[in-house]
């Protein structure tokens, strides 16, 4: 159950910032970190509480090696992107290798989610 609490908590910690952020950018019409706004509650908010919401789904997914990369690799991600994201949109790209690096994390991450699925789901269509 760790990855399915902490990818829910995550996400809905996501979309607190997610939504102040948009708030935000709303009362001061200045809408320069749109794409920050947009990846946060895509990346953190969406996937995240889906990654949860499928390791409830699928316990037996949750245990092991597997999830705990996926889980690190999408956190880790996810905490480089979103600064490195955001300096680069306020023109200080000082974190373009590792904004690139965290990119190349997430896709990994969703890679593994991949083959996690698959093997979750082909288990559960033996078993039926």
């Amino acid at each position: 159950m760790f990855v399915s609490n902490n990818f829910l908590r995550l996400g809905g910690l996501s979309a607190l910032v997610g939504m102040s952020l948009g708030v935000w950018m709303a009362a001061n019409q200045d809408f320069v970190l749109r794409p920050v706004h947009a990846h946060v509650n895509l990346l953190g908010f969406a996937s995240m509480m889906l990654f949860g919401l499928f390791y409830r789904a699928f316990p037996a997914a949750g245990r092991g090696w597997l999830p705990m990369a996926h889980f690190f690799l999408s956190v880790i991600g996810f905490l480089i992107l979103m600064p490195s994201l955001t300096l680069m949109l306020l023109g200080k790209p000082l974190f373009m290798p590792g904004m690139i690096a965290s990119e190349i994390m997430l896709v990994a991450s969703m890679a593994l989610f991949v083959v996690i699925i698959f093997k979750a789901t082909m288990a559960k269509d033996e078993s039926a």
